[in-house]
């Protein structure tokens, strides 16, 4: 069972507050994916990692300069076939959330799980987006 909307509205924000376009089917993700460059899709969760951690550490995160051409996000426990469909893409990597990844023309070329997440601060997570965003996304955007 899906959580009740009005739970997750206020998280959801938190991404989309910072330029994130939330895609709640299966076909949503895949028309996201195709886009050419770079696009970062988060698992959004309601877990306390996600709220403590993640999700404050994308937001500045996305504050950077070489950032990736699309961010998309689907919601764990509530866009159920889109989320699925998003975890597609992420090769080799287990079902986790919140978790995140980069695609490159949709091939994934960096991968966050949970269990990273978990054992970070929000500081440490923009750090490490923002590394990947120097590596995967400056080129793209230059």
């Amino acid at each position: 069972m899906a959580y009740p909307e009005f739970l997750i509205a206020p998280m959801r924000e938190e991404l989309t507050d910072v330029g994130f376009t939330e895609l709640r089917t299966a076909a949503d993700v895949d028309q996201a994916v195709a886009q050419q460059g770079t696009t970062l899709v988060v698992v959004n969760s309601v877990c306390g990692c996600a709220a403590g951690k993640a999700r404050p550490g994308i937001a500045r995160a996305m504050q950077h300069a070489a950032k990736p051409d699309h961010a998309v996000t689907v919601f764990a426990g509530a866009d159920i076939d889109a989320t699925d469909r998003a975890r597609s893409y992420f090769t080799g990597y287990p079902p986790s959330s919140p978790s995140l990844g980069i695609l490159r023309d949709g091939k994934l070329v960096y991968m966050m799980e949970r269990h990273q997440i978990e054992g970070n601060s929000a500081d440490g997570i923009a750090q490490a987006l923002t590394a990947a965003f120097d590596k995967y996304c400056a080129t793209q955007n230059a």
